[in-house]
Protein backbone atom coordinates (compact mmCIF):
# COMPACT_ATOMS: atom_id res chain seq x y z
CA UNK A 1 0.00 0.00 0.00
CA UNK A 2 1.35 3.51 -0.81
CA UNK A 3 0.66 6.70 1.61
CA UNK A 4 -2.18 8.20 -0.62
CA UNK A 5 -4.40 4.20 -0.15
CA UNK A 6 -3.71 4.51 3.46
CA UNK A 7 -5.08 8.27 3.77
CA UNK A 8 -7.77 7.69 1.59
CA UNK A 9 -8.96 4.30 3.03
CA UNK A 10 -8.06 5.48 6.96
CA UNK A 11 -10.14 9.09 6.59
CA UNK A 12 -13.42 6.98 4.52
CA UNK A 13 -13.67 4.64 7.21
CA UNK A 14 -13.29 7.16 9.87
CA UNK A 15 -16.02 9.49 7.53
CA UNK A 16 -18.28 6.69 7.14
CA UNK A 17 -18.32 4.34 10.41
CA UNK A 18 -20.73 6.34 12.18
CA UNK A 19 -22.82 8.15 9.01
CA UNK A 20 -25.84 6.36 7.40
CA UNK A 21 -24.19 5.57 4.79
CA UNK A 22 -21.91 2.24 4.33
CA UNK A 23 -18.44 2.06 5.68
CA UNK A 24 -18.48 -1.25 4.56
CA UNK A 25 -19.63 -0.44 1.15
CA UNK A 26 -17.26 2.42 1.09
CA UNK A 27 -13.75 0.14 1.86
CA UNK A 28 -15.38 -2.60 -0.93
CA UNK A 29 -16.01 0.60 -3.64
CA UNK A 30 -12.65 2.10 -3.12
CA UNK A 31 -10.47 -0.73 -4.63
CA UNK A 32 -13.00 -1.74 -7.15
CA UNK A 33 -13.47 2.41 -8.44
CA UNK A 34 -9.66 2.32 -8.24
CA UNK A 35 -6.90 0.86 -9.61
CA UNK A 36 -5.54 0.28 -6.30
CA UNK A 37 -5.27 -3.57 -4.61
CA UNK A 38 -7.96 -5.07 -2.30
CA UNK A 39 -6.05 -3.23 0.94
CA UNK A 40 -6.78 -6.53 2.93
CA UNK A 41 -8.47 -7.90 6.16
CA UNK A 42 -5.32 -6.42 8.08
CA UNK A 43 -5.39 -3.01 7.16
CA UNK A 44 -9.75 -3.40 7.42
CA UNK A 45 -9.07 -3.87 11.51
CA UNK A 46 -6.65 -1.05 11.64
CA UNK A 47 -8.77 1.64 10.54
CA UNK A 48 -12.02 -0.19 12.73
CA UNK A 49 -9.86 0.08 15.96
CA UNK A 50 -8.92 3.43 15.29
CA UNK A 51 -13.22 4.29 15.01
CA UNK A 52 -13.75 2.41 18.27
CA UNK A 53 -11.29 4.36 19.52
CA UNK A 54 -12.74 7.58 18.70
CA UNK A 55 -16.41 6.66 19.98
CA UNK A 56 -14.86 5.15 23.28
CA UNK A 57 -12.72 7.99 23.88
CA UNK A 58 -15.51 10.56 22.92
CA UNK A 59 -18.49 8.77 24.76
CA UNK A 60 -16.35 8.18 27.85
CA UNK A 61 -18.24 9.84 30.60
CA UNK A 62 -21.08 8.44 29.70
CA UNK A 63 -19.30 5.19 29.97
CA UNK A 64 -17.47 5.13 32.61
CA UNK A 65 -21.19 6.12 34.89
CA UNK A 66 -23.17 3.09 32.26
CA UNK A 67 -20.32 0.67 33.39
CA UNK A 68 -19.50 1.73 37.26
CA UNK A 69 -23.83 1.56 37.07
CA UNK A 70 -23.67 -1.46 35.36
CA UNK A 71 -21.99 -3.27 37.67
CA UNK A 72 -23.47 -2.02 40.73
CA UNK A 73 -26.65 -3.40 38.94
CA UNK A 74 -24.97 -7.08 39.18
CA UNK A 75 -24.71 -6.98 43.39
CA UNK A 76 -28.82 -6.00 43.00
CA UNK A 77 -29.62 -8.84 40.14
CA UNK A 78 -31.24 -5.94 38.53
CA UNK A 79 -31.37 -6.73 34.31
CA UNK A 80 -33.23 -4.45 31.81
CA UNK A 81 -36.25 -2.50 32.53
CA UNK A 82 -36.30 -4.05 35.92
CA UNK A 83 -33.00 -1.70 37.00
CA UNK A 84 -34.28 1.82 37.93
CA UNK A 85 -30.79 3.33 37.53
CA UNK A 86 -31.09 4.69 33.46
CA UNK A 87 -27.44 4.63 33.10
CA UNK A 88 -27.65 0.57 33.82
CA UNK A 89 -30.44 0.28 32.16
CA UNK A 90 -28.95 1.73 29.37
CA UNK A 91 -25.56 -0.40 29.65
CA UNK A 92 -27.78 -3.32 29.63
CA UNK A 93 -29.81 -2.58 26.50
CA UNK A 94 -26.54 -1.81 24.34
CA UNK A 95 -25.55 -5.31 25.64
CA UNK A 96 -28.79 -6.87 24.83
CA UNK A 97 -29.17 -5.26 21.55
CA UNK A 98 -25.59 -6.67 20.54
CA UNK A 99 -26.87 -10.39 20.65
CA UNK A 100 -28.75 -10.22 17.56
CA UNK A 101 -25.93 -9.16 15.15
CA UNK A 102 -23.18 -11.40 17.27
CA UNK A 103 -25.80 -14.50 16.22
CA UNK A 104 -26.02 -14.03 12.82
CA UNK A 105 -22.62 -12.63 12.40
CA UNK A 106 -21.43 -16.03 13.95
CA UNK A 107 -23.53 -18.73 11.58
CA UNK A 108 -23.40 -16.27 8.48
CA UNK A 109 -19.70 -14.24 8.50
CA UNK A 110 -17.82 -16.26 5.81
CA UNK A 111 -21.04 -16.73 3.42
CA UNK A 112 -21.79 -13.10 3.38
CA UNK A 113 -17.94 -12.03 3.06
CA UNK A 114 -17.87 -14.01 0.30
CA UNK A 115 -20.50 -14.00 -1.54
CA UNK A 116 -22.20 -10.47 -1.01
CA UNK A 117 -19.52 -7.80 -2.17
CA UNK A 118 -21.03 -7.31 -5.37
CA UNK A 119 -21.30 -3.28 -6.40
CA UNK A 120 -24.92 -4.25 -7.92
CA UNK A 121 -25.96 -5.67 -4.64
CA UNK A 122 -24.51 -2.59 -2.56
CA UNK A 123 -25.91 -0.16 -4.49
CA UNK A 124 -29.66 -2.16 -4.36
CA UNK A 125 -29.17 -1.86 -0.62
CA UNK A 126 -27.67 2.02 -0.82
CA UNK A 127 -31.00 2.93 -2.62
CA UNK A 128 -33.63 0.69 -0.29
CA UNK A 129 -32.44 1.28 3.16
CA UNK A 130 -31.80 4.59 1.77
CA UNK A 131 -35.87 5.49 1.18
CA UNK A 132 -36.98 3.17 4.29
CA UNK A 133 -34.61 5.78 6.37
CA UNK A 134 -35.87 9.00 4.72
CA UNK A 135 -39.71 7.87 5.52
CA UNK A 136 -38.41 7.11 9.11
CA UNK A 137 -37.42 10.94 9.13
CA UNK A 138 -39.82 12.18 7.68
CA UNK A 139 -42.61 10.48 9.90
CA UNK A 140 -40.68 10.77 13.00
CA UNK A 141 -42.32 11.29 16.24
CA UNK A 142 -41.94 13.39 18.71
CA UNK A 143 -38.99 12.04 20.30
CA UNK A 144 -37.59 9.74 23.61
CA UNK A 145 -33.67 9.82 24.30
CA UNK A 146 -31.63 6.82 24.64
CA UNK A 147 -32.78 6.34 28.41
CA UNK A 148 -36.66 6.03 27.71
CA UNK A 149 -36.01 2.82 25.59
CA UNK A 150 -38.19 -0.44 26.58
CA UNK A 151 -36.92 -3.78 26.04
CA UNK A 152 -39.28 -4.28 22.86
CA UNK A 153 -37.25 -1.19 21.14
CA UNK A 154 -34.13 -2.81 21.98
CA UNK A 155 -34.96 -6.24 20.68
CA UNK A 156 -35.98 -4.48 17.27
CA UNK A 157 -32.92 -2.33 17.61
CA UNK A 158 -30.84 -4.96 17.67
CA UNK A 159 -32.67 -7.48 14.79
CA UNK A 160 -32.63 -4.09 12.36
CA UNK A 161 -28.53 -4.22 13.88
CA UNK A 162 -28.24 -7.48 11.92
CA UNK A 163 -29.14 -6.46 8.88
CA UNK A 164 -25.99 -4.11 8.94
CA UNK A 165 -24.01 -7.18 7.91
CA UNK A 166 -25.02 -6.95 4.34
CA UNK A 167 -22.41 -4.20 2.87
CA UNK A 168 -24.63 -1.26 1.91
CA UNK A 169 -27.11 -1.49 4.59
CA UNK A 170 -25.22 0.42 7.04
CA UNK A 171 -24.66 0.05 10.65
CA UNK A 172 -25.50 3.32 11.66
CA UNK A 173 -28.02 4.09 9.34
CA UNK A 174 -30.49 0.88 9.70
CA UNK A 175 -30.29 0.88 13.61
CA UNK A 176 -31.00 5.02 13.36
CA UNK A 177 -33.67 4.25 10.97
CA UNK A 178 -35.41 1.46 13.42
CA UNK A 179 -35.20 3.90 16.45
CA UNK A 180 -36.60 6.91 14.59
CA UNK A 181 -39.49 4.67 13.57
CA UNK A 182 -40.03 3.16 16.89
CA UNK A 183 -40.45 7.15 18.05
CA UNK A 184 -37.12 8.01 19.02
CA UNK A 185 -35.73 11.68 18.74
CA UNK A 186 -32.55 11.89 16.34
CA UNK A 187 -30.47 12.51 18.96
CA UNK A 188 -31.41 9.88 20.44
CA UNK A 189 -31.23 7.60 17.89
CA UNK A 190 -27.80 8.75 16.97
CA UNK A 191 -26.12 8.56 20.70
CA UNK A 192 -27.76 4.61 20.74
CA UNK A 193 -26.34 3.57 17.75
CA UNK A 194 -22.79 5.03 18.01
CA UNK A 195 -22.81 3.45 22.03
CA UNK A 196 -24.27 0.11 19.85
CA UNK A 197 -21.41 0.20 18.06
CA UNK A 198 -18.47 0.11 20.82
CA UNK A 199 -19.36 -4.02 21.30
CA UNK A 200 -19.68 -4.83 18.13
CA UNK A 201 -16.82 -3.12 17.04
CA UNK A 202 -14.59 -4.68 19.74
CA UNK A 203 -16.45 -8.31 19.32
CA UNK A 204 -15.52 -7.90 15.46
CA UNK A 205 -12.17 -6.82 15.92
CA UNK A 206 -10.93 -9.40 18.27
CA UNK A 207 -12.06 -11.97 16.23
CA UNK A 208 -10.45 -10.73 13.15
CA UNK A 209 -6.59 -10.11 15.30
CA UNK A 210 -7.40 -13.45 16.36
CA UNK A 211 -7.34 -14.94 13.04
CA UNK A 212 -4.23 -12.60 12.02
CA UNK A 213 -2.58 -13.75 14.98
CA UNK A 214 -2.55 -16.98 13.67
CA UNK A 215 -1.93 -15.90 9.81
CA UNK A 216 2.38 -15.50 8.82
CA UNK A 217 1.39 -12.81 6.88
CA UNK A 218 3.69 -9.47 7.22
CA UNK A 219 2.64 -6.51 8.45
CA UNK A 220 3.44 -2.66 7.62
CA UNK A 221 3.31 -2.01 11.26
CA UNK A 222 3.69 1.84 10.22
CA UNK A 223 1.23 1.84 7.80
CA UNK A 224 -1.34 0.35 10.36
CA UNK A 225 -0.54 2.93 12.76
CA UNK A 226 -1.19 5.57 10.34
CA UNK A 227 -4.90 4.46 9.73
CA UNK A 228 -5.62 4.00 13.33
CA UNK A 229 -4.71 7.56 13.64
CA UNK A 230 -6.36 8.94 10.74
CA UNK A 231 -9.17 6.76 11.14
CA UNK A 232 -9.83 7.78 14.90
CA UNK A 233 -9.08 11.79 14.21
CA UNK A 234 -11.82 11.42 11.28
CA UNK A 235 -14.04 9.47 13.39
CA UNK A 236 -14.43 11.35 16.50
CA UNK A 237 -15.08 14.95 13.98
CA UNK A 238 -17.69 13.04 12.56
CA UNK A 239 -19.54 11.72 15.32
CA UNK A 240 -19.41 15.52 17.01
CA UNK A 241 -20.79 17.38 13.63
CA UNK A 242 -22.76 14.61 12.89
CA UNK A 243 -24.27 15.17 16.16
CA UNK A 244 -25.40 18.61 15.64
CA UNK A 245 -26.21 18.49 11.87
CA UNK A 246 -29.33 16.08 12.02
CA UNK A 247 -30.62 17.89 14.95
CA UNK A 248 -31.10 20.53 13.08
CA UNK A 249 -31.54 19.33 9.73
CA UNK A 250 -32.56 15.83 9.72
CA UNK A 251 -31.40 12.12 7.84
CA UNK A 252 -32.26 13.87 3.87
CA UNK A 253 -29.18 14.83 3.04
CA UNK A 254 -27.87 11.30 3.51
CA UNK A 255 -30.75 9.80 1.91
CA UNK A 256 -29.90 11.57 -1.09
CA UNK A 257 -26.30 10.69 -1.42
CA UNK A 258 -27.25 7.09 -0.68
CA UNK A 259 -29.70 7.04 -3.61
CA UNK A 260 -27.75 9.16 -5.93
CA UNK A 261 -24.17 6.69 -5.43
CA UNK A 262 -26.43 3.56 -5.05
CA UNK A 263 -28.38 4.56 -8.61
CA UNK A 264 -24.56 5.40 -10.17
CA UNK A 265 -23.46 2.13 -9.19
CA UNK A 266 -26.24 0.15 -10.62
CA UNK A 267 -25.97 2.30 -13.63
CA UNK A 268 -22.07 1.64 -13.82
CA UNK A 269 -22.10 -2.32 -12.76
CA UNK A 270 -25.59 -3.51 -14.00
Amino acid sequence: MDWLQVVVLAVVQGLTEFLPISSSAHLILVPVLTDWNDQGLTFDVAVHLGSLAAVVIYFRHDLRRMGTSWARSLRVRGIGEGVEDPDARLAWWVLLATIPVCAVGFVFHDSISVNMRSPILIGVMLIGFGLLLGYADWNKRAGRSEYQLTFRDVMWIGGAQALALLPGTSRSGITMTAALLLGMSREGAARFSFLLSIPVTALASGLEIQGLVQSPREVDWLAMAAGVVLSGLSAYICIHYFIAFIKRIGMQPFVVYRIVLGLWLLWIFW
